[in-house]
């Protein structure tokens, strides 16, 4: 009997504490990686910044970010997987709590930096964990409950993120962040899940990225998310600045319309991942499951969130809060059909390789967004791009990645 038919045929108990464990870790990793965009108006101001000054500190996250996607991916598979989340845990906790502490550009950007390590770590982590630990059709829940996490991030950073901003000033916001986000720590190595469970994996199994490069479907996987990412990192980066400059919202409105958007999400994130899974317990296949979701919610993100930039305050709204939810449709599926086209054997190096190529964009998105701000003054040029851009990333989800199951290495 293969291994993966010895595994229960529902997620154990222990098991969902690891998953919510995870989508905590998530929600706070994005609430750390979003924070500046709250701060961005305020910094800006104080440091008298260009838009290009900051577009390039709201994207040098992602220099250290992607260049070290492809190592994490490699030690992802190669070590315990636990302690190394852990660890990248614990460094972003710590650049985020420095980060209020220091002055000047200079120091900003090497903080920024050293958070990109830190959570370099991430989806190599939860790909390489959820594989080990999950059936195919447990997935899309529990990718699900990590995909309401990094919704909830950004919501929560807007919702009471501009508040506390406005009344302790951002400084003090991020060194209590800082301080909340290592408490995360305690329960993870209380309950984090045994390294010897799950489902075995033979080291002479374990995988190149050239071999990786040799299949068309992880090259799909890569251009599909870049497209994904480019819609994503554009509404971290540059929601706040565009409601507040663009759209002449309050702080306090500006709060309460990113949080609603990204709790909406987080919901639609949740939703998705379980009818994905209980359409494929019925007898869908993967693939038409899979690209369904992904392709279905990126194209559509894309479409609704241009029309919210041309369109009147109030419908804008509603169009914002529409596409952001959209978005998260694409999210709880995107790591599933990874993870299910990878396998257990190249699990961490798929995700590093698709994440690396997709973070790409988490540079190109804030320093192009900054360029085209500086030169139209307005949004509308931008979000025309971010729209392209996404419906670009859809098509490479259903054209290019192959039929979604393990390829026979």
């Amino acid at each position: 009997m293969a291994m993966e038919e010895k595994m229960p045929s529902a997620i154990p108990r222990s098991l969902w504490l690891v998953l919510i464990l995870l989508g905590i870790s998530a929600f706070i990793s994005y609430v750390d990686r979003g924070n500046l965009s709250i701060a961005a108006p305020i910094i800006k101001d104080e440091l008298g910044l260009s838009g290009s000054q900051l577009g390039v500190l709201l994207s040098s996250f992602f220099w250290s970010y992607v260049s070290l996607q492809l190592v994490a991916g490699w030690l992802a598979d190669r070590v315990n997987v636990n302690w190394f989340l852990a660890g990248g845990f614990f460094l972003w906790s710590a650049a985020t709590l420095g980060t209020g502490l220091v002055h000047g550009f200079f120091m900003l950007l090497i903080f920024r930096m050293l958070l990109g390590v830190g959570e370099s770590v991430v989806y190599p982590s939860y790909s390489r964990i959820i594989s080990l630990h999950c059936r195919e059709e447990h997935r899309g829940a529990a990718n699900s409950i990590i995909s309401a996490g990094l919704a909830l991030g950004p919501g929560a950073s807007l919702l009471a993120g501009g508040i506390l901003v406005y009344k302790f000033g951002w400084r003090a916001f991020f060194v209590g962040l800082g301080i909340l986000s290592l408490c995360w720590l305690a329960p993870w190595i209380r309950w984090m899940p045994n390294a010897k469970a799950g489902i075995a994996v033979r080291k002479s199994e374990v995988l190149g990225f050239g071999t990786l490069l040799m299949q068309r479907s992880a090259w799909g996987t890569c251009l599909g998310m870049f497209g994904y990412n480019y819609l994503s990192y554009f509404m971290l980066t540059w929601l706040p600045f565009y409601l507040l400059r663009e759209r002449n919202f309050s702080m306090y409105s500006t709060a309460k319309i990113g949080g609603v958007a990204y709790i909406g999400g987080a919901i639609f994130a949740l939703l998705s991942g379980w009818l994905s899974d209980r359409w494929i317990r019925s007898g869908a296949t993967p693939t038409r499951v899979r690209k369904t979701f992904v392709c279905g919610g990126l194209a559509f993100a894309g479409i609704v969130l241009l029309l919210s930039a041309v369109s009147a305050p109030m419908l804008s709204v509603g169009l914002l809060i529409l596409g952001i939810g959209l978005q998260h449709v694409s999210s709880s599926n995107i790591w599933a059909l990874t993870q299910t086209l990878a396998g257990v054997n190249a699990a961490g190096r798929w995700t590093a390789l698709q994440n690396f190529a997709g973070n790409l964009a988490g540079v190109a998105a804030p320093v192009l967004t900054g360029w085209v701000l500086d030169r139209t003054h307005h949004f509308v040029c931008a979000f025309a791009i971010m729209a392209v851009i996404a419906v670009m990333g859809a098509a490479s989800w259903l054209f290019i990645v192959e039929p979604v199951r393990e390829v026979s290495w």
